[in-house]
C-alpha cells in the first residue's frame, strides 16, 4: 500500500535505536526524508549510514538531550519544515514508589514526559503555519496496566495519554493530527538486555530471556517493525480521520490485566 508519504520530512526522537530506528526504516521505505535525534552521536551515525544505504533518502542527525528545553528550541529553529513529528525518546525506570526516588523520577520525566510536551509545543505552531502535520507520541501500555512495580512509568504514560487525547481532540481545527501509540513489551536492544540479566539471575542463562514473556497473550514480545508499521499508517493521509486517540499494541495484555 502506498501511504502517500513521499517527500515528507519526519523528525524522530530516540531515533537511533529500537522502536525509533524501526520507525525511521518504515517512513524511509515510504519515501520520507528523516531527521533522527538522540543523545548518542555514535548510534545516530550508525543509523544514518544504515538508512541511507538501504533507502534513497536524506537522513540528517542531531545529538541532543531533549530534557534540556534549549535543545528543543534549537531543533524547531533548525528544522521548521517538519511534516511528521514522532516523539519516542525516553525510558522510565522500573520500581515501586519507594524504590524510585525523587531525583530519578524527575530525570525520567524531564526526558519522556516533558520532552514530549515541549517538542509538541515547539513544532505545533510551525506545522499550523505550514498547513498541517502529524504528531505521534510513542507512549507505552503501562498507562493501562497500572503495574505498581512500574509506578513512575505508569503515571508518566497515563499523563501522556491524557495529553495526547486532549490536544488531539482539537488539533484537527489547525490541520494537525495528534495520536499516541502504546506498545507492550517489544524486542528492542534495551528490553532484550534487561530481560537477559533477569534470565541470568533466574535461570543462569541469559539466552532464555524469551521464557520471561510466555505469559503474554501471544506468548512473547512484539517486534519494533510492528510498531513502526502502525506509526507510518497513522502518519499518512490514509488515516486522515485519526486524532486524539491512543492505539495500544500489546496483543490485549493490558486489556486483561487484573482479570481472573
Amino acid at each position: 500500500m502506498d501511504l502517500n508519504l513521499g517527500g515528507k520530512l519526519a523528525l524522530i526522537t530516540g531515533g537511533s535505536r529500537g522502536i525509533g530506528r524501526a520507525v525511521g526504516e518504515a517512513l524511509a521505505a515510504e519515501g520520507c526524508s528523516l531527521v533522527l535525534v538522540s543523545r548518542s552521536a555514535v548510534d545516530l551515525d550508525s543509523a544514518r549510514r544504515h538508512l541511507e544505504g538501504q533507502f534513497n533518502i536524506s537522513v540528517r542527525t542531531d545529538a541532543a538531550d531533549l530534557a534540556d528545553s534549549a535543545n528543543v528550541t534549537r531543533l524547531a529553529e533548525q528544522f521548521p519544515d517538519v511534516d511528521i513529528l514522532v516523539n519516542n525518546a525516553g525510558a522510565i525506570p522500573g520500581g515501586t514508589l519507594f524504590e524510585v526516588d525523587e531525583a530519578r523520577w524527575r530525570t525520567a520525566w524531564d526526558l519522556k514526559v516533558l520532552g514530549t510536551i515541549n517538542m509538541t509545543r515547539a513544532f505545533y505552531p510551525l506545522m499550523k503555519a505550514r498547513g498541517g502535520g502529524a504528531i505521534i507520541n510513542i507512549i507505552g501500555n503501562a498507562a493501562r496496566s497500572h503495574d505498581p512495580d512500574y509506578i513512575c512509568g505508569v503515571t508518566g504514560n497515563a499523563g501522556l495519554v491524557a495529553f495526547t487525547e486532549s490536544l488531539g481532540s482539537g488539533s484537527v481545527r489547525d490541520g494537525i493530527r495528534v495520536i499516541g501509540v502504546s506498545p507492550g513489551p517489544t524486542a528492542t536492544d534495551r528490553v532484550v538486555g534487561l530481560a537477559g540479566k533477569r534470565a541470568q539471575e533466574r535461570f543462569g542463562d541469559p539466552s532464555r530471556w524469551p521464557e520471561l514473556f510466555k505469559s503474554l497473550p501471544r506468548g512473547g514480545v512484539g517486534e519494533p517493525a510492528e510498531i513502526a508499521a502502525m506509526v507510518a499508517f497513522l502518519a499518512s493521509p490514509k488515516s486522515s480521520n485519526t486524532s486524539g486517540v491512543v492505539i495500544t499494541l500489546d496483543a490485549g495484555a493490558s486489556s486483561r490485566a487484573g482479570s481472573l
